[in-house]
């Protein structure tokens, strides 16, 4: 099935040709604190001394622009394991020593059914993170490639793409557990994801800013939040969102 959404600006930009901007924010003020703001991806800390560096490559340099990472919130070490009657589980190796003392606030292990593959379980870890446009922009949800860890997750990311401008929802780190014999380390501070922004035109710069909760965007947030729990293909709602949205969802926070 094919999925059509409009490629229409809900309200006029005031540049069509001028920075894209995207709002993000929290869906819950509670222990806000410990998530820290999206940053923009830089994989170089120095810039090469020749033009042909690496770190000169328009193509590298326009990539990175589009390229934002969201921080692990926790340190976590989670083990995978079955209990007495074979159901799968997941528990905090960590202990007393953990930061999170209630890991089924946050972490979520998808049931057998709805696993890829029947030995590699499917973990969630639930973020606040929102994010929304007034311009037509999609966002890609990817792994962190460029971020180097000394020892690898036993896993891989898994990722998305939607519209934002469409469909504003909260974030959620997604993983497949391969090998189910390591454990899974995440440490605060380190990237979970990345999340890539595309425009139109191609080319339009991104200007992120915080946006604030107004009344408009917590009411179509709330139109669009429960359809997970009713409908298997949200995206077939895409158009239904689209004709409902408000004409202006994002308004910057003031500093």
């Amino acid at each position: 099935m094919r999925i059509h959404v409009s490629l229409d600006s809900p309200s006029e930009p005031d540049d069509a040709n001028g920075p894209v901007r995207v709002g993000w924010l929290l869906n819950e003020r509670r222990s806000g604190v410990i998530y820290e703001p999206p940053r923009r991806v830089r994989s170089a800390d120095s810039k090469g001394t020749s033009a042909k560096s690496a770190s000169h490559c328009p193509a590298i340099v326009g990539l990175e622009s589009r390229l934002f990472e969201i921080l692990s919130p926790f340190d976590l070490r989670l083990e995978f394991v079955r209990d007495e009657h074979g159901v799968p589980c997941v528990c905090n190796a960590a202990g007393a020593a953990t930061s999170v003392k209630r890991i089924d606030q946050v972490v979520v292990l998808a049931v057998e059914d709805e696993w890829r593959h029947p030995e590699r379980p499917i973990l969630q870890l639930l973020l606040p993170y929102i994010f929304v446009a007034d311009d037509p922009v999609y966002m890609s949800q990817v792994a962190p490639y460029l971020h180097y860890r000394a020892e690898s997750l036993p896993g891989v990311t898994l990722g998305g793409r939607f519209p934002i401008n469409v469909w504003p929802r909260p974030l959620m780190w997604a993983f497949e557990w391969h090998d189910t014999e390591r454990p899974l380390v995440l440490r605060r501070g380190e990237p979970l994801f990345y999340v890539q922004f595309e425009t139109r035109p191609q080319d339009r710069p991104i200007h992120l800013v915080e946006a604030r909760r107004t009344d408009e965007l917590a009411e179509y947030l709330e139109l669009i939040a429960g359809a997970v729990n009713y409908v298997n293909q949200t995206f077939s709602l895409f158009k239904a969102a689209e004709q409902r949205r408000p004409r202006k969802l994002l308004e910057p926070v003031e500093r």
